[in-house]
């Protein structure tokens, strides 16, 4: 029976089975409630498409049934957080970001296969869209940290490399994939290196609200929503982050108390990027939902 108590868990729950996707309801079972991997992927096995890439608005951004490399990164995320991150699955989905890679090896944000269908506008749609960190840094660091090797990897982990280092000026979803690439990839010193500077160029920059109680006085990136701000969890998922070391105890403790707090009346968290379309609202408040429960349970807080 669905808990029905009033702690931010057993809220949650009941916000999940009103609102949320199969994938995620499963993905909420599995995670909470010792719930089956298999049948997480076999609701993630509904995106996939027979190019070995997923669609179907698995990213609710996108929508469509074309193959798109977000889509497949949401996958790859999905799969790790299952431990199924290896094997033939794993194999489909290399070959899929072989295919579609530009001639630098990396990926696009979004193929011009899209045209046609509907896209988030701050998406936008390229006859020859150009290699992006932001879509190829957390594949190929989740792709390491599970220890898959696969030729596409190889160029894939130089574009990275390179776009990290050349970062001078940027914007927090950007900084975001390069952590998730530096979290997950093997040469450590030299991610340690990398992130150490990042962290500066963040702080300086002020591309983090280190105060959330004045979170309206921090700059929002252009092109972002207005109060679409990041915060030392959105680049420090999980303690062993090397993100985490940019970030004071009092600092992260302050940020988590407002993340727990940001939980709504009906038990889920709020979508801050900008909303183009009912639909994608709905379908992101329990992805948000499932990442905040994870983030605060990553940092030991407590749910029940």
């Amino acid at each position: 029976m669905a808990g029905t108590g009033t702690s931010p868990l057993a809220r949650a729950e009941q916000f999940i089975w009103l609102t949320a996707r199969v994938l995620e309801q499963r993905r909420f079972a599995h995670l909470f409630l010792q719930g089956s991997a298999d049948a997480v992927e076999t609701a993630l096995a509904a995106y996939r498409n027979e190019d070995g890439g997923y669609a179907h608005a698995l990213e609710p951004d996108l929508r469509g049934p074309v193959s798109q490399p977000l889509h497949t990164a949401h996958a790859l995320s999905v799969l790790d957080s299952i431990d199924r991150c290896g094997g033939l699955r794993v194999e489909r989905i290399c070959r899929y970001l072989t295919d579609v890679s530009t001639k630098e090896g990396a990926l696009p944000a979004l193929l011009p296969s899209q045209r046609g269908y509907p896209a988030a506008p701050f998406i936008p749609v390229v006859d020859e869209p150009p290699p992006e960190l932001l879509a190829t840094g957390p594949v190929v660091g989740l792709l390491h940290r599970n220890q898959v090797w696969h030729a596409w990897l190889f160029r894939a982990t130089d574009f990275c490399w390179a776009a990290v280092e050349a970062l001078e000026g940027s914007h927090p979803y950007e900084i975001e994939a390069a952590v998730a690439f530096l979290d997950g990839v093997p040469d450590r010193a030299r991610a340690e290196s990398a992130a150490a500077r990042l962290g500066r160029l963040v702080r300086e920059q002020q591309l983090v609200v280190l105060d959330p109680g004045r979170s309206s006085e921090y700059p929002v990136s252009p092109g972002y929503a207005p109060g679409e701000h990041h915060f030392p969890y959105d680049y420090a998922r999980t303690p062993g982050s090397l993100a985490r070391r940019w970030f004071t105890d009092d600092e992260l403790e302050s940020a988590l108390d407002h993340l727990a707090a940001e939980q709504q009346e009906d038990g889920g968290w709020p979508v801050d990027w900008r909303q183009w379309a009912p639909g994608t609202a709905l379908e992101g408040r329990p992805i948000v939902t499932l990442r905040a429960l994870r983030t605060l349970r990553a940092y030991g807080r407590d749910l029940r």
